[in-house]
């Protein structure tokens, strides 16, 4: 068809343009074959450019981060290669920071793991529920279980609380560990602050054995010396009275004043080894008492009396200073000891030369007697230790003592329901204040 239409129109020279026409065909098709090969190799090439981004994604994704890309004849390519490259290196200079921070932290943690482990002290950490998240050896040792076997049991299967406190508010008491019967054991707890809210507590548990048998012994032997001390020291007193009462024959004026000032002397070494045995007897506040009423005008007035020699040896005068006759309930001797321990410090560490002040007063539902010096005072850090077993400020002063007479003084109060408080300006003053339970609120008992 198409050649009678070119027949039709060319005439007789149709021949000629139909070998033409089939020329430019046959042309059109090589060229359109040319064009689709070089097309094919092409995308072959970006096919395979694909390919090797994609493996060298999946190889980083694995952490492999030696893998670089190698530059290809394509367009544009070049950049593309080299930002990924940059990138990976980068990558592979993170994960060594990354590596290295782990390492020092593994070590770091090893550290600290081995210095808690060595600790003489036992560690737990628990939750609020007081099961075990962490245990150092010491514990293990103790509890007589294998650490792994402590997780997630609760404290309470291997220790016992002496006096009914929780858990979480010990501080520095006594406990009882089940499978040890034999040993001393104190412990203290405070509450792990994380991020996470949730409630956590490390307990820290001491061996005390040592301590208490080394206290128990120190205590027999003060205990015995002063016992064996104040047997001659007694005598010493009664030969001395004998003197003074003339027993032996007549004496000289300064023969009584140096038996006198021998007397007084012996008199505070009396006082002194009662304290240290009084101190032995007292076991957390447990002093047999015998109470009665007394009235505190003639009492402190009798104490005054008693302490005025000593006082006039520093030129310090004792002054009382009294509302009304008050009353109040306790154990004579032992609060004597007391006001007397107060009235001697005030001496001993006052400015000589000055008042000392003992006053008595009422607050709501307490007695109060208070004893004040002018003198050195006591500073802020000695403040919190001065009631403390054995503390003593003499070493300061050059003075002679135990350090036990604020100790036993606190004690004798507070088996009294009482309180005993210290107010003091460093080189100012230092006021001591009892406070008692006013009479009207006890049942009065005698011989408790």
């Amino acid at each position: 068809m198409l050649l009678e239409v070119l027949n039709y129109f060319l005439g007789d020279n149709s021949a000629f343009y139909v070998h033409v026409l089939n020329l430019f065909v046959l042309i059109t098709l090589i060229v359109l074959f040319i064009s689709a090969r070089k097309a094919g190799k092409k995308w072959t090439k970006v096919n395979d450019y694909f390919g090797i981004l994609t493996k060298t994604v999946n190889s980083i994704r694995y952490g492999d981060l030696t893998k670089k890309i190698e530059k290809m004849d394509l367009p544009n390519s070049g950049p593309l290669a080299e930002s990924l490259n940059r990138m990976i290196e980068t990558l592979y200079d993170r994960e060594k920071m990354i590596v290295e921070y782990q390492n020092e932290l593994h070590r770091q943690n090893k550290f600290l793991e081995a210095v808690i482990n060595s600790l003489s002290d036992g560690l737990i950490v628990i939750d609020e529920n007081y099961k075990i998240l962490r245990a150092t050896p010491k514990i293990s040792e103790w509890f007589n279980v294998e650490g792994k076997k402590l997780l997630n049991t609760p404290l309470t299967d291997y220790i016992e609380l002496q006096n009914r406190s929780k858990i979480e508010t010990l501080k520095n008491e006594d406990i009882f560990i089940i499978n040890d019967k034999f040993s001393n054991f104190t412990a203290s707890s405070m509450e792990l602050k994380l991020e996470d809210k949730k409630r956590r507590f490390i307990i820290i548990i001491k061996n005390v054995t040592d301590q208490r048998e080394l206290e128990n012994l120190k205590d027999d032997f003060v205990a015995t010396l002063t016992h064996d001390l104040k047997v001659p020291i007694i005598a010493e007193t009664n030969m001395l009275e004998l003197f003074l009462n003339q027993n032996f024959g007549p004496i000289s004026e300064k023969q009584e004043i140096a038996l006198r000032n021998m007397q007084t002397s012996n008199k505070e070494l009396i006082d002194l080894v009662q304290i240290v045995l009084e101190t032995y007897k007292v076991r957390d506040g447990n002093i047999r008492l015998y109470k009665e009423n007394i009235l505190l005008k003639g009492f402190i007035k009798e104490i005054i009396e008693e302490m005025q020699p000593i006082a006039q040896k520093t030129n310090n005068t004792l002054e009382f200073i009294q509302q009304r006759d008050i009353r109040v309930y306790a154990d004579r001797i032992q609060l004597k000891r007391v006001i007397k321990n107060l009235i001697q410090n005030a001496i001993s560490y006052g400015e000589p030369n000055f008042p000392i002040e003992v006053s008595i007063g009422e607050i709501p539902q307490y007695i109060v007697i208070k004893v004040k010096d002018y003198g050195a005072g006591i500073s802020k850090t000695d403040i919190d230790k001065i009631f403390n077993k054995y503390y003593s400020a003499a070493k300061k002063f050059r003075k002679i003592g135990t350090g036990l007479g604020l100790y036993l003084a606190l004690q004798i109060i507070k088996s009294h329901n009482g309180e005993l408080s210290v107010e003091s300006e460093e080189g100012n003053f230092t006021e001591f204040t009892i406070k008692l339970p006013a009479v009207m609120n006890i049942n009065l008992h005698y011989g408790e």
